[in-house]
């Protein structure tokens, strides 16, 4: 009796961060749908939601020194197929 008492006295750290783990992993993907404008959740609604992005605003959580500047090429293409 003593030594199951002990036993799940143990597991509290496990289960402590096993819950911190997941309540983490819950908001980051809260975050995400909602204040990222590369992840969507109704693709009928937007076939192409990658025209929509901002590539002057970071995508990445952690974005250090991006520079962003449209290729010509590539924006004649874009101009074509519209």
């Amino acid at each position: 009796s003593n030594s199951s008492l002990f036993c799940v006295f143990q597991l509290i750290p496990l289960a402590g961060i096993v819950s911190l783990a997941a309540v983490g992993a819950l908001s980051f993907s809260v975050y995400s749908v909602f204040s990222k404008s590369d992840v969507i959740i109704n693709k009928s609604g937007n076939p192409e939601p990658w025209e929509t992005v901002d590539p002057t605003k970071p995508q990445k959580l952690l974005t250090i020194h991006q520079k962003w500047k449209p290729i010509e090429e590539l924006e004649n293409v874009k101009k074509l197929t519209k």
